[in-house]
């Protein structure tokens, strides 16, 4: 692992597994993940336990990847992209105790090889972008986007597919 900030501006929990010249920036929170080779996270980006982010993706600033999200090899994530994992979120259980994990199950997102997810996204969970996809900035994920293809807006719709990643534009 490679470092550009002190260690003591990081909250890097002891069951991470960082892969080979993981690049991280000052602030970064990851817990219970494992991030793959020369992977690069940005300042202030959260990363929880069960996450698995693959080899060579860039994980911008200001980004928040819960439980329950696996993005896949080369996949871009600009800044302040949100993923959820959970359509019907609530503090209190039904007898009005604090909710606990033992009160939810997260739900599963995926991002395939070669994905870009534009600044400002918001992925809700069950979601998966296919290989290649692009998703645009500020847009809103609420169903599967199909490999090769631009989405944008919210929710976020199809503009465009192409047949490989050279070819994106929006149309």
């Amino acid at each position: 692992m490679s470092t550009h900030i002190p260690l003591q501006l990081q909250r890097i929990a002891p069951d991470v597994r960082l892969g080979r010249n993981v690049r991280l920036f000052a602030f970064v929170n990851l817990y219970g993940c494992a991030i793959g080779d020369e992977t690069k996270i940005g300042a202030f980006v959260e990363i929880q336990k069960g996450v698995t982010v693959g080899e060579r993706c860039k994980i911008s600033s200001h980004t928040f990847i819960c439980e329950g999200v696996t993005i896949e090899d080369a996949v871009f994530v600009g800044h302040g992209v949100t993923f959820i994992n959970d359509h019907r979120p609530r503090a209190t259980t039904p007898c009005g105790q604090l909710q606990t994990e033992a009160d939810w199950i997260p739900q599963r997102t995926t991002i395939r090889q070669g994905a870009s997810i534009g600044s400002g996204a918001t992925i809700l969970g069950g979601i998966t972008v296919g290989a290649n996809a692009l998703v645009g900035a500020g847009s809103v994920v609420t169903k599967d986007v199909p490999p090769n293809t631009t989405v944008a807006g919210n929710p976020a719709r199809i503009l465009n597919t192409y047949i490989n990643s050279n070819e994106r534009a929006l149309s």
